[in-house]
């Protein structure tokens, strides 16, 4: 909604469409707890942000004495004639994501401005994507936002050469959207599925758009498609994180594996190896059922550092080492991690221990268990800690 209606105001009145949106979602809430959800609650939203943008121009001078006179005649909306369609919208989002990611503002700050634009993230759900704090990426969206003004910001159409150099940064931001979702850093929420849902849509434009489709983008959208089709399996009724292993395969997403599978195959159209084709790999090979698919998951993880490394990647290679080698072996493995500060570190390294040295087991989940911030995270690692000392 505020793509589309940034369509029309243009970016230095940004705020007044995010405002717009506000009002309309406040509206929804007041009308739809005392009549019910409409039939079709996203044309109703869209009617009410249309008319509260007609509304807005006509009673704001602001309109008429600076938007109209910098419109080119051919631009002029005589009859504030909004329209709201799959097309435009569609249209509008593409381009809104790809016109933040501008070049103007180092990539760190066009990830943050778009997750908050166009994804709806809040600065701290941006903070804990950027494992940063929240004053510093209140500072970034705040000069991100200068520089777009100065830059002129135009919704626009692109050139191709514009999309090629600006794709990376915009599939990075899908790919943070995606992760936040999918292993939420919030404090109450484990899994936060209208996230991963939003991700997918976003890549989903990319992916049907000539422009935009290429065998990166095919990659992301089959890493997200094997992801998501474990989501249903990944918590329990009461909220409670299932570990992989754990995990009833009965509720894994056929449907989803098998959209994995096309958008996999699209992705390797050419010799291109992107970090997104290798998690897409090690994704398929987790809904593989095989003996030898740690092996294989390993050799993966083992490209994956070699072509960009990561915390979370290196301690998710040193688990399927366990799977091919034993604990014993990737115990030393995790040793030379040095990541002492890491939650998941001491999960690992409570996992590797138990049934070597339950004492050091519990004392790594007990780690484990201070460092975390969410409380999905806290109760698996009390319940480990709880079978070990019982």
């Amino acid at each position: 909604m505020t793509a589309v209606l940034s369509r029309y105001f243009g970016w230095q009145y940004i705020d007044v469409a995010e405002d717009i949106v506000s009002e309309t979602f406040l509206k929804a809430t007041e009308h739809w707890l005392q009549h019910g959800i409409p039939a079709n609650p996203s044309a109703w939203l869209y009617t009410v942000a249309r008319n509260k943008a007609k509304d807005y121009l006509k009673r704001n001078q602001l309109f008429e004495k600076k938007i109209k006179a910098t419109i080119k005649p051919a631009e002029t909306i005589t009859e504030i004639a909004f329209e709201f369609n799959d097309a435009i919208i569609a249209d509008s989002q593409l381009s809104m994501i790809f016109v933040v990611c501008d070049p103007v503002n180092a990539a760190p700050a066009q990830i943050c401005l778009a997750l908050q634009i166009l994804c709806g993230f809040s600065v701290e759900e941006i903070a804990n994507a950027f494992l940063s704090n929240v004053e510093t990426i209140k500072k970034r969206l705040l000069r991100a936002r200068a520089n777009l003004r100065t830059d002129s910001f135009q919704l626009r159409a692109l050139s191709k050469t514009a999309i090629s150099t600006r794709l990376e940064v915009v599939l990075k931001t899908v790919y943070l959207l995606f992760n936040e979702g999918y292993f939420s850093q919030s404090e109450k929420e484990f899994i936060r599925k209208d996230l991963c849902s939003e991700a997918i849509r976003l890549t989903l434009l990319l992916a049907e758009n000539n422009l935009t489709n290429s065998p990166k983008v095919n990659a992301l959208m089959a890493l997200m498609c094997f992801q998501s089709s474990r989501l249903n399996a990944r918590i329990n009724d009461a909220g409670e994180a299932i570990l992989y292993d754990d995990q009833d395969r009965h509720l894994w997403d056929p449907f989803l594996i098998k959209k994995g599978n096309y958008y996999f195959w699209q992705a390797f159209a050419n010799q291109e190896v992107s970090t997104y084709h290798l998690e897409a790999a090690i994704a398929y090979w987790h809904t593989i059922h095989t003996e030898d698919k740690w092996t294989h998951i390993l050799q993966l993880y083992n490209q994956l550092l070699i072509m960009e490394y990561s915390p979370a990647s290196a301690i998710n290679r040193t688990f399927a080492f366990a799977k091919v080698y034993g604990h014993e072996l990737a115990i030393k493995e995790a040793a030379k991690l040095d990541l002492t500060v890491n939650s998941y570190y001491h999960g690992l390294m409570g996992f590797l221990y138990t049934g070597i040295d339950s004492s050091l087991a519990v004392a790594h989940y007990q780690q484990a268990l201070a460092l975390t911030r969410s409380l999905v995270e806290k109760k698996v690692f009390a319940y480990k800690i709880q079978q070990l000392v019982s």
